[in-house]
């Protein structure tokens, strides 16, 4: 028994040499690495780790924490009803919003790599310039403004479609979706340009070889190689899609107002924002951004497993 020990024990020893070893060899990547990995470390890892204590707390920024266990939580579910307004239209804006311009930005990315060289560029920076634009919610304010010379308003009472000018932001039932127009038109941000550098180095050589194996049009061409080829570039368009759809403030807050109204385009973020920013109840805006790092998470992790199966 006791050489049996000293054998698992003399073993793991190996282990940790071998491993200090190779560290040391590769130390010179290490020390590139170090600057990166200290800021990603600071203010992402130690943030998060941060904000789940604090979640735990009732947090004011003026006096010490005083540990409060699940009550932030039970508040959040049980009495805060703007709260579950809030997940609700983040959902709704996730489920359509990330899926659908995550498919949109590859199959634009996939369309324009069949153009020309001469116009890709040009049609890449057509594409990419609304997420980058800064004069984009002034667009779409000018377009469902609420008066008779909005562009929606002015064409629909030329046409004869309506009588009267339609109150866009003012009116509950539109709120969500003008929002879910402006996230989509916004949507091809750096995904969109992950896609379309994957797409332009490709292995040619796969495609003739899939034409020997019996791949016989585009669409297996796309099933069988591109896809299987591009999981690296979908894996981060995933997850930067994901945490856009989830993380809509900006666009909410700039279209409906904030906040919008009887909180129609209300989401996460912005209760996350209400409560840390203005109120600096920082216990309640942790355990707000707790429950959206999880569902975040929860989220990536899902659509990486399924990410996997393409082309399998």
């Amino acid at each position: 028994m006791g050489v049996d020990m000293e054998n698992v024990t003399t073993k793991k020893t190996s282990k940790w040499k071998k491993l200090w070893n190779q560290i040391y060899k590769s130390r010179y990547s290490y020390y590139l690495m170090a600057p990166y990995l200290i800021i990603f470390g600071n203010f992402t890892v130690l943030s998060v780790i941060m904000s789940i204590f604090f979640s735990f707390t009732n947090f004011n920024l003026l006096e010490f924490p005083k540990f409060v266990g699940f009550d932030n939580y039970v508040r959040l579910f049980l009495e805060d009803d703007i709260f579950i307004i809030a997940i609700k239209n983040t959902i709704i804006l996730a489920v359509i919003t990330g899926p659908i311009s995550f498919i949109i930005a590859f199959v634009i990315a996939w369309l324009i790599n069949e153009l020309p060289r001469r116009w890709r560029w040009f049609m890449t920076l057509i594409f990419y310039a609304p997420s980058i634009s800064g004069n984009a919610y002034l667009l779409w304010k000018l377009i469902f403004s609420s008066d008779m010379y909005g562009y929606a308003n002015s064409f629909l009472l030329k046409n004869g479609f309506i009588t009267e000018p339609v109150t866009w932001l003012q009116d509950t039932r539109y709120v969500l979706w003008i929002i879910i127009i402006v996230q989509f038109w916004l949507s091809l941000g750096v995904a969109f340009l992950a896609f379309i550098a994957g797409l332009q180095n490709m292995d040619q050589q796969l495609y003739e070889a899939g034409a020997i194996d019996g791949v016989r049009n585009r669409w297996q061409e796309l099933w069988y190689i591109t896809l299987p080829q591009m999981k690296p570039q979908l894996m981060f368009g995933a997850v930067m899609q994901i945490t856009s759809s989830f993380g809509i403030a900006a666009v909410s807050s700039e279209i409906a107002g904030y906040p919008s109204v009887d909180y129609a385009g209300h989401t996460i973020v912005l209760h996350l924002l209400d409560y840390g920013g203005i109120r600096f109840e920082m216990g309640y805006a942790s355990a707000i951004a707790t429950i959206l790092f999880m569902i975040m998470l929860s989220s990536n992790i899902i659509v990486q497993k399924l990410l996997r199966r393409v082309g399998t």
